[in-house]
């Protein structure tokens, strides 16, 4: 199956990507309904309000983090201090679970992915999505970003809290095993991340840098009203926007206080179709809808006196006036020399049939 990531983003359409992660358990609990009721739930959703790509993240706490290992989000919007038992809480889906989500999403025609965070995910990921997704916390982890560059399918790779030297690194290894496009987004790894801290200029400096790539932003602040951040971002060159996706942006906990819901996202891709109307084409060439302004807004060469029939043109017999549809006077010395062929009043927009060599 031909991936809507890479189709529009190969074409230059904007891409908007639902992070749902694991937001989908706190759904469940807030509805009383399933995880899988949930995920289903917040995939529909984000079909209904024309995002692209859905996106999970697939782990097992055990594998990810150690035990001891501490929490680097704001703890007052998440309290959890520890990332292995946050982790825990929201690692029960496995290859059946999201082979359900999966046929679900092909059934309603949006994308579906996960990141994977362990060797095992990977592959059995490989066989329910076209596109890898590798983390901005896995950007040194080589070995497994080789492994997963080696099933050879397009890859969107986060490069937050990164060294352009690790940039290029994860790079060099993708490259030694894959061929297709690669998608480098500028991601800030605060959650949420100030506006102050966007550092949306990243994403210039990307471009620069990798001008053979594309280009997207993962966004982690939260949405504001005019999707100042997001509509920033891609006039800066950003046309994959990954942004995390909930139904609910009050509850408590995960990723839910810096998400987009269906409204955000709604407001999102209008905003986006407003700039691509704004920003057009980029042709160098007068619009047909110019033209008659171009015509009655431009000068043509006029009779600044009375020209008497047989009289040899000079320049002090002329001026130029509005509208433009005479002589126009780049053609001036095309004019100079000639004749009068008739008497012509002052003030008249002149034109070559009323002139001859003789």
């Amino acid at each position: 199956m031909e991936s809507t990531i890479i189709k529009r983003v190969t074409e230059g359409k904007f891409v908007l990507i639902a992070e749902i992660g694991v937001n989908y358990y706190d759904i469940a609990t807030k509805e009383n309904i399933t995880p899988m009721e949930a995920a289903r739930k917040m995939i529909l959703e984000a079909k209904n309000a024309g995002i692209h790509a859905v996106k999970f993240q697939t782990y097992k706490a055990g594998t990810l983090a150690a035990k001891a290992s501490p929490s680097y989000w704001d703890t007052n919007e998440e309290p959890t201090t520890s990332q292995y038992e946050l982790f825990k809480k929201f690692d029960s889906f496995g290859r059946e679970e999201y082979r359900e989500l999966k046929e679900y999403s092909d059934s309603i025609g949006i994308e579906f992915l996960s990141t994977a965070f362990d060797y095992e995910s990977a592959d059995y990921l490989d066989e329910l999505m076209n596109v890898y997704k590798i983390s901005s916390s896995d950007l040194s982890t080589l070995p497994f970003i080789e492994y997963q560059a080696a099933k050879n399918k397009p890859i969107l790779m986060s490069v937050g809290a990164s060294e352009l030297s690790e940039i290029e690194a994860a790079l060099d290894t993708i490259r030694k095993v894959n061929d297709q496009p690669i998608i480098l987004m500028h991601c800030v790894l605060e959650y949420p991340t100030p506006l102050e801290d966007a550092n949306l200029l990243k994403i210039e400096s990307l471009k620069y840098q990798f001008p053979d790539l594309y280009i997207g932003y993962s966004d982690h602040t939260k949405p504001t009203e005019g999707c100042d951040v997001i509509k920033t971002a891609y006039n800066l060159g950003a046309t994959v926007i990954e942004k995390h996706f909930t139904l609910d942006k009050t509850l408590k906990g995960n990723d839910h206080y810096h998400a987009m819901d269906p409204e955000d996202a709604v407001r999102i891709l209008k905003s986006i179709e407003l700039l691509d109307m704004i920003r057009g084409k980029g042709d160098i060439c007068c619009l047909a809808t110019e033209q008659t302004a171009r015509r009655n807004a431009r000068r043509s060469i006029v009779s600044a006196a009375d020209i008497r029939k047989g009289e040899e043109i000079t320049e002090k017999m002329l001026t130029y006036k509005r509208p433009g549809t005479g002589i126009t006077p780049d053609r001036l010395s095309e004019l100079l020399g000639k004749k009068a062929l008739c008497d012509i009043p002052e003030d008249t927009i002149l034109s070559f049939d009323m002139f001859g060599d003789d």
